[in-house]
């Protein structure tokens, strides 16, 4: 397992604050950095948060609610999301007794990055386009550099229909970086999340295991 790193705002901002960027427009732009001067923690805490989406996956009454807590950047996470979560979701989460909630980690930059491309074109294809950066997640997260990395984000974002004036705004806002950033932090501290993949089982934590696991913990949540 990967362990959480709260400090990734401030991680963010070292690594980061040495490129120039471009313009958004440009081949190769780096996503704007919403970090740099912002990196303490209070300044974090006094962002509002409520305008980021929970992505939900699922009948909104099911009788249990599993939240996932996993970065796009943890082999453990893209591990989970080629076996044990397609099974979960064809047989709670399609047939309406599990609520899925799905709530990013960033543990770097491009974790950070993957997200806003998963983001970009709203709840509806955010599943969609989360299981195409797990899927390639070898493939662009070796592709070189931060440039390198981010062109392969791009491709996967134009792969899931996202034109690329769309992709360049979600890319540069850095508004929505840092306020990303805290919804992390906020909820990772909450639920006391330290490594990643994690899970909340109706409010309670469980770790990362094999799907006859879960699928035990699950039922007898369900038989009560």
């Amino acid at each position: 397992m990967a362990r959480v790193m709260f400090g990734v705002v401030t991680a963010v901002a070292v690594v980061a604050g040495g490129y120039a960027l471009m313009g958004p427009s440009a081949t190769g732009s780096l996503p704007a950095n919403p970090f740099v001067g912002a990196a303490t923690a209070q300044e974090a805490a006094e962002v509002d948060t409520s305008t980021i989406t929970e992505m939900v996956m699922g009948a909104e009454d099911a009788p249990v609610t599993l939240i996932e807590y996993a970065s796009y950047t943890c082999p453990h996470c893209a591990n989970f999301h080629a076996g044990p979560y397609k099974q979960l979701k064809a047989d709670y989460i399609d047939t309406g007794k599990v609520k899925f909630i799905y709530r990013e980690v960033y543990f770097d930059r491009y974790g950070l990055w993957a997200s806003m491309i998963a983001r970009c074109a709203g709840p509806e294809k955010f599943f969609g386009i989360s299981d195409l950066i797990y899927k390639g997640q070898s493939d662009w997260t070796r592709a070189g550099g931060a440039s390198e990395i981010v062109d392969e984000l791009r491709k996967i974002g134009r792969l899931a229909g996202i034109e690329n004036e769309q992709l360049e705004a979600c890319l540069q806002d850095g508004a929505k970086a840092q306020t990303l950033v805290s919804w992390y932090q906020e909820n990772a501290e909450k639920d006391g999340i330290e490594s990643t993949p994690s899970f909340i089982l109706n409010g309670t934590a469980i770790s990362n295991q094999a799907y006859d696991s879960f699928k035990a913990l699950i039922d007898a949540e369900l038989e009560g």
